[in-house]
């Protein structure tokens, strides 16, 4: 940087322009170097996402997808390729790894920072999309086993409980991903105790009001149970009681009225 004196206006203009080229010249080499990071980040994201699709492809997990897929995501989701959808996502981390490193030597603290951010949320969102897709595959199968199971008990109800059970799960999913994401944590959370009083609370108010005569018909049922329990154990008490009056000794249960033997009656003829 030109330090000399600065006299007239002549002088302020050479001490900036030379200021200015100084600046560009010693900035170039950052330049490139940050363009060549950036091109050897896009060819081996690029590598590697075509080697990824290959892969995939060759796995077959576009065609099990294509078969099963519509059953449980529906039938637009056939249109989506996991290959694709699966090399687009580590090209574009690879290429965020490299722009991270680009910032850092062009010397740009913020943007370093704002790329290192976004990049250690990327295993936050992937969590969350691996959990919104495995979500609808248990809601499912957990509705057709308790289809099933509902049918064979008898329940006529069997289809109805089957879908609140799958649609509870992807609920409780769609929460559990959003706050892996990190939107309104503690909104989330006082939404999901909320919803869970909402659902105790109702449940108890259904049984109060709606199931009185089923609880007095179930509490009287285990009075009259413990009642004829109490009766049998009071009997079989009445029961032992003669067999404790018997003499351990002689083991004679007569009565103490009729225990003295009679004497032999005489008779007239004077035989005994």
């Amino acid at each position: 940087m030109v330090t000399q004196p600065i006299q007239d206006w002549g002088d302020a203009i050479f001490v900036s322009l030379s200021n200015a080229l100084n600046g560009f010249l010693s900035a170039i080499p950052l330049v490139v170097g940050a363009l060549l990071i950036l091109a050897i980040g896009w060819v081996i994201s690029n590598l590697l996402a075509r080697l990824i699709r290959e892969l995939l492809v060759r796995a077959g997990a576009d065609r099990l997808f294509a078969e099963h897929g519509g059953e449980v995501y529906g039938k637009t989701s056939r249109e989506i390729k996991p290959s694709v959808v699966t090399s687009e996502i580590v090209k574009w981390i690879i290429r965020f790894i490299f722009l991270v490193a680009a910032a850092n030597v062009l010397g740009m603290p913020q943007v370093s920072l704002l790329l290192n951010q976004v990049l250690l949320w990327i295993p936050n969102l992937l969590v969350a999309a691996v959990i919104l897709l495995v979500a609808p595959l248990i809601g499912r199968f957990l509705r057709g086993l308790i289809e099933v199971g509902a049918g064979n008990m008898g329940f006529t109800n069997a289809p109805l409980l089957g879908r609140i059970a799958e649609a509870a799960v992807i609920a409780f999913a769609v929460l559990i991903a959003i706050d892996q994401i990190g939107i309104a944590a503690d909104l989330l959370n006082i939404l999901f105790m909320g919803v869970v009083g909402a659902l105790a609370l109702a449940f108890g108010l259904a049984f109060g009001l709606g199931g009185r005569d089923v609880a007095a018909r179930i509490t009287e049922s285990w009075y009259e149970g413990t009642q004829s329990a109490a009766e049998k154990v009071r009997a079989a008490a009445e029961s032992d009681e003669p067999a404790r009056s018997t003499s351990p000794t002689t083991g004679d249960t007569r009565s103490p009225t009729r225990g003295t033997p009679r004497a032999p009656r005489t008779e007239p003829g004077g035989a005994s």
